[in-house]
C-alpha cells in the first residue's frame, strides 16, 4: 500500500489495535471491545470509526446491513513510522544513542541483550 502514512493519536490507536487483532468486525463488535479495554461508549467508538474510515485508516463495507471495518494500514508500517518519529525527536534519529542510553540506565536484560546482538549479525550479513 504506497500512501502517506502520518502518525495515529493514542485513540487511533486504540481503535487500530482493535482491527489489528481481528477483522473485519462490525461497528458493535469494535464498540464491545473498546468497551471494555478502554471505555469507550459507544456514541465515541462510532464517531472514531468515522472519523478514522473518512481519513482512510480504515476500510468500511456494508454486508446484509451491517457495517464491517478492518484497517487500512499495516501495524509494521504504523509501527515504523512512530519509531522514526521517536528516534529523530528524542535522539536525533541515533539508533546508537538510544541503545547506549538504554545501557547506560542498565534497562536492557540478558535475554534483550542477545536478541539486540542476533539483529546486528542479521543487519550485518544483510550488508555484505
Amino acid at each position: 500500500m504506497e500512501q502517506d502514512i502520518r502518525s495515529l493519536t493514542g485513540s487511533e490507536w486504540s481503535l487500530m489495535e482493535c482491527l489489528w487483532e481481528d477483522s473485519p468486525r462490525s461497528s458493535m463488535q469494535v464498540v464491545s471491545d473498546l468497551k471494555r479495554r478502554v471505555g469507550w461508549s459507544k456514541s465515541t467508538t462510532l464517531t472514531m470509526l468515522r472519523r478514522m474510515a473518512s481519513k482512510g485508516l480504515l476500510k468500511s463495507t456494508s454486508e446484509g446491513g451491517t457495517r464491517l471495518y478492518s484497517p487500512n494500514l499495516k501495524r509494521e508500517e504504523a509501527t515504523a513510522k512512530e519509531t522514526k518519529e521517536f528516534l529523530d525527536k528524542v535522539y536525533q534519529g541515533s539508533v546508537s544513542l538510544m541503545m547506549s542510553s538504554m545501557a547506560e540506565n542498565r534497562e536492557l536484560t540478558q535475554e534483550e541483550i542477545d536478541e539486540l546482538y542476533e539483529i546486528l549479525r542479521k543487519a550485518e550479513e544483510g550488508q555484505k
